[in-house]
């Protein structure tokens, strides 16, 4: 196994990413954002290497392998979470920890910890804010998927706990063109005099016609409060006329602006959603290098209960590898515009918030 560090004194760090294979356009502008990040945070004690994870597994767990032979002290990523399930057997045999980029909760464990924005907490953070502005009733209109079903149950148990009550909830098929029978029962479940807040937890240019269904069945953002999570966080979303108003929960995207303007003048092309992940693994494991002569990259200096702060905003890590944002949540008002009608909380409380 190689050393830790090179002959400079400097500490390893690896970074797993799509180099080739579909997601190479992706890996590659998350490879130059991880640069800006090393010449940005002047982070002199790391050694950074590149390892293509490619599309599969199997490639991600080869470079894991190949990474620890030259000496990688943390690994950051690989992007997908099957990849990042790959490695745990490695991890648990004594490797280096690993912060994967997926936002998948199930594949988090200690050891493996997921930076990705994942949904349930995103789910929980816009509950929040219908329920600070007054809204006891919540539904949903969800896919027939492992991820509508996820965002669902989210829903229920969180609404319970601030108090709320779920009074409808259907299902639809994911790849059906005619949603008018489920859109129908969702009305009818929803009727009463208070307003009540629906969950849409669909990506555009799907979200389309999931909407068009419910302004037929008398469900429109004029009747209700459409909300929804980070899959909204896309350019052009307003264009959407019946998501004005709409409220999904996202990273401020004030805070990733500078990054944005920084990386298209770099690399003349904007950056994507994902690099800022790359960004700021790389400067945190620099500010895990400075802890203490080699570096500190151990599950108890990863999972620092104060967190860290991104460009992403704060973020911290659990023990048993789920990660926790800081998110703001951000209303459409049409065409590119969005507008942040809860900013996203500085840091956090002693105690997780879910």
């Amino acid at each position: 196994m190689g050393s830790p560090t090179t002959a400079s004194g400097k500490t390893r760090i690896a970074l797993l990413l799509p180099l080739s294979g579909r997601a190479a356009p992706i890996g590659q502008q998350m490879q130059q954002a991880a640069e800006m990040a090393l010449f940005d945070t002047g982070a002199k004690e790391l050694a950074l290497a590149a390892y293509d994870s490619g599309d599969s597994a199997d490639a991600a767990v080869q470079s894991y392998r190949k990474a620890r032979t030259d000496g990688a002290a943390l690994v950051l990523g690989p992007l997908y979470g099957t990849s990042a399930t790959a490695l745990v057997p490695l991890v648990n045999q004594g490797g280096a920890n690993v912060i994967s980029f997926s936002n998948d909760e199930q594949v988090a464990q200690r050891g493996v910890w997921i930076m990705g924005i994942a949904a349930p907490p995103q789910v929980r953070r816009v509950v929040d804010k219908a329920v600070e502005s007054g809204i006891r009733r919540f539904a949903a209109f969800a896919p027939q998927t492992s991820y509508g079903e996820q965002m669902v149950r989210t829903l229920e148990s969180h609404v319970a706990v601030r108090g709320g009550s779920v009074v409808g909830v259907e299902f639809f098929d994911a790849n059906a063109t005619d949603l008018a029978t489920p859109a129908r029962r969702l009305a009818d479940e929803v009727k009463g005099d208070s307003k009540v807040a629906v969950l849409v937890p669909v990506a555009p240019p799907r979200v389309s016609a999931v909407l068009a269904a419910l302004a037929t069945a008398g469900i429109d953002g004029k009747a209700v409060q459409f909300i929804g999570t980070g899959v909204w966080d896309t350019p052009g979303v307003g264009s959407e006329t019946m998501l004005r108003g709409a409220w999904y929960a996202a990273p401020d995207p004030a805070r990733r602006a500078d990054f944005e303007r920084r990386f298209l003048s770099t690399y003349g092309k904007p950056p994507h959603r994902l690099a800022t992940l790359a960004y700021d693994a790389v400067a945190l494991a620099g500010h895990l290098a400075r802890q203490k002569a080699g570096g500190d990259f151990s599950a108890e200096a990863i999972t620092n209960p104060n967190g860290w702060s991104g460009i992403d905003g704060a973020f911290r890590f659990f023990p048993d590898g789920r990660s926790e944002r800081a998110l703001a949540v951000i209303e459409i008002q049409g065409g590119d515009r969005t507008v942040v009608v809860s900013p996203a909380p500085t840091g956090f409380a002693e105690r997780p918030t879910f």
